[in-house]
């Protein structure tokens, strides 16, 4: 059953301790009880040091190990405060509010507590997109206004899929890459679309390939003064045009290209729990996500590997 606060004043009466945050996400992390990393021993006992003692091998474990919170010195409390204030912004978070909501005195923590975060939008062996998936590259960032489309400098490419139900857009994913090639383009579908799924693209040659990833390919190709690119593909442009703009207003446009990734994971994130009736269920996944995924090195933060799908 999912357990979570529908609003600032459930939260606070939640977590109102330490230890209830600590109980929160051993729940979350072991949904079926206390399983050992090193034996895989189901039984264990609480230590005075809020530590799991293993009855089979003895080791003790405790519940932040392994993952995204693994040998924080700061209180779980203020984590789970962090994850309230990330989801509850509307329009996206920035280090400098998150300093300010917290009390940090260093602007360098929060901004390296949200790339942790961002680390954890993405759930591991999610769900692929299906049915009829629109796919489109946009550049971001540089200098030039952001456009749809390609030759532009200076800016990262990035490759979008959206799913379509007549006018209504599902969920979407996206994902920084080098080029135009098939390998990257078609790569890319590969990994996030359903196989027998229908795929509409642009007349870029490079989505020809598709066919033998097991799609069927939709190609519309534009006509000068008859329609724009817009129309013909109008959920991906409407995405992008929606990131450019998050971007923009959330951030500045000042995301560095080693980075532009993980904003990418908050951005769809966010786009795709749009219709949450509550915002405690955004937190709800994000606690559940940061539990489940491996410890992230302030040395992979600042050097962060850009060849994944968000």
């Amino acid at each position: 059953m999912e357990e979570y606060p529908r609003n600032l004043m459930e939260f606070d009466t939640m977590f109102a301790s330490e230890e209830a945050c600590r109980e929160y996400l051993s729940r979350l992390r072991w949904p079926n009880g206390f399983r050992c990393p090193q034996c895989g021993g189901d039984k264990a006992w609480a230590t005075k040091r809020s530590l799991w003692h293993c009855t089979a091998c003895g080791r003790q474990v405790s519940v932040t190990a392994g993952t995204i919170f693994q040998d924080t010195r700061k209180p779980l409390r203020m984590w789970f405060h962090a994850m309230w204030w990330v989801t509850s912004q509307k329009t996206g978070a920035s280090a400098a509010g998150l300093q300010a909501a917290l009390g940090l005195g260093s602007y360098e923590t929060a901004w390296t507590w949200l790339h942790k975060l961002r680390r954890a939008m993405v759930r591991p062996g999610r769900d692929r997109l299906q049915k009829l998936v629109e796919v489109d590259e946009t550049y971001v960032g540089g200098r030039e206004e952001d456009h749809i489309g390609r030759g532009a400098q200076d800016k990262s490419l990035v490759v979008i899929a959206v799913e379509k139900d007549g006018r209504r857009i599902g969920r979407a994913r996206m994902r920084v890459v080098g080029d135009f090639t098939a390998n990257q383009l078609c790569g890319f579908v590969g990994d996030v679309v359903e196989p027998g799924s229908t795929v509409r693209t642009d007349g870029l040659n490079s989505y020809l390939a598709l066919p033998r990833y097991g799609y069927v390919h939709d190609r519309v190709v534009q006509k000068k003064h008859v329609e724009t690119a817009s129309e013909l593909l109008p959920g991906v442009h409407l995405v992008a045009s929606l990131l450019k703009r998050w971007l923009l207003g959330t951030h500045q446009g000042r995301v560095s290209r080693e980075h532009l990734g993980y904003y990418l994971d908050e951005f769809t994130f966010r786009f795709n729990r749009r219709k949450s009736r509550y915002r405690g269920k955004l937190f709800y996944r994000l606690v559940q996500q940061a539990a489940a995924i491996d410890p992230v090195p302030y040395s992979q933060i600042i050097m962060p590997d850009q060849n994944q799908t968000h």
